[in-house]
């Protein structure tokens, strides 16, 4: 077991992080726990970001893969666990044992769980230290596809749910799905803090490039088993940014159907990397199959992140995704996500000029109102009630 740690040098107080200066007089460092590696994970540098600006000191707790890349530096301290094991049982065993131990020496007056694969650490040590515990709510955790087909494995999380979640008062989730059944589960009011890019003026990309983007988590549910396929009657190729765990089946399609000179896997990249990219895309990919609840009730970055840089998507016609796209219009909804529908939804983006145009330009609309810079101050009025 080892450990490595990085940490940047703050950021000076903003005029905006002096307002909230006062309300942290109290809480003063606040600790957040993952299980993935840190260079990727956009959602936990932004949430880091903003509560550093802001006066807290803040560590972020994640794993160390094999052939990691090192961490950026950033204003807040970073720690590595390592594990022998990369996946399943024994990872999560050693991990949450190594994140308990780690926790046990180091000194907050908040630990915040990121999902259920950290909580029990968190809930154990903010019990044994009387700590003020609060949970984030990335992903409806039991209600993954990737759990639907393993219902021992489901029913283990659920029984952590349902121990640990109760003591978790305070918290915060993605979407307005998951607020509702964590107050009709468990009684808990939380916060929405939306996964929301920060709002750049020089996000934008005229001249797009002729090439269709995935960008994020490779898993299953994202319907490769019905996109591949079709981009057998698509003429631009398509470009996968990221790894999961649906990759070497994703890898295996890819050859069946012959596409490997049009369905390219481009490995992960850094959270500034991708924001270079994605502006130079022409069509975005958020299809999820409507098999799951957390499906249904969640609300994916990618989602978001395509509208920030001005790219039309094609995304699977859930309510979540067509509440918004029902006010904003920037995007053709998918539904059922068939090889057809996927196939001709890709036509019509590149063959519908207007159609086109007016997606894009809707977008500019959509993130002048969806953006990190009001998100962020429901986040900051989230910490700055909570008393050690």
């Amino acid at each position: 077991m080892s450990m490595t740690a990085v940490k940047g040098a703050h950021m000076p107080f903003t005029a905006n992080a002096l307002t909230w200066a006062f309300q942290r007089t109290l809480v003063k460092h606040i600790i957040f726990t993952v299980t993935n590696d840190l260079c990727h994970d956009q959602r936990m540098i932004r949430i880091c970001r903003t509560l550093c600006e802001a006066g807290y000191d803040v560590t972020l707790i994640g794993r160390k893969k094999r052939n990691a890349p090192p961490l950026p530096a950033q204003p807040f301290r970073q720690i590595r666990l390592r594990s022998l094991w990369e996946r399943g049982f024994l990872f999560y065993l050693t991990y949450n044992i190594q994140l308990l131990f780690q926790l046990l020496f180091m000194r907050a007056e908040v630990l915040c769980a990121i999902d259920l694969d950290t909580i029990l650490p968190v809930w154990c040590v903010s019990r044994l230290r009387n700590k003020t515990r609060v949970f984030d709510a990335h992903e409806w955790f039991c209600e993954m596809q990737e759990l639907q087909q393993r219902p021992l494995v489901r029913n283990i999380w659920k029984r952590i749910e349902r121990f640990a979640l109760p003591d978790f008062r305070n918290g915060y989730t993605v979407s307005p799905g998951i607020v509702s059944l964590i107050r009709s589960e468990y009684g808990h009011n939380y916060e929405l803090v939306r996964n929301i890019p920060l709002l750049r003026h020089d996000a934008w990309v005229e001249q797009k490039e002729k090439f269709i983007i995935y960008q994020g988590a490779v898993n299953e549910g994202r319907c490769f088993e019905t996109l591949i396929p079709a981009m057998r009657r698509v003429k631009w190729p398509l470009l996968i940014y990221g790894d999961g765990n649906f990759i070497e089946q994703t890898r295996a399609l890819i050859r069946q159907y012959g596409l490997e000179d049009k369905v390219r896997l481009m490995g992960t990249r850094y959270p500034d990397e991708l924001r270079q990219l994605t502006p130079s895309a022409s069509i975005g990919i958020s299809l999820f199959d409507d098999t799951s609840l957390h499906n249904r009730v969640s609300l994916a970055n990618r989602f978001f992140d395509f509208i920030h840089a001005g790219v039309p998507q094609i995304c699977s016609d859930l309510p979540a995704y067509r509440e918004i796209n029902d006010r904003y219009d920037i995007a053709l909804m998918v539904g059922p996500t068939t090889e057809d529908n996927i196939a001709s939804a890709l036509n019509k983006l590149i063959s519908d000029e207007l159609l086109y145009v007016r997606l894009s330009t809707n977008c500019q609309r959509a993130a002048r109102d969806l953006n990190w810079q009001h998100e962020q101050e429901v986040l900051r009025t989230f910490y700055g009630s909570l008393k050690p």
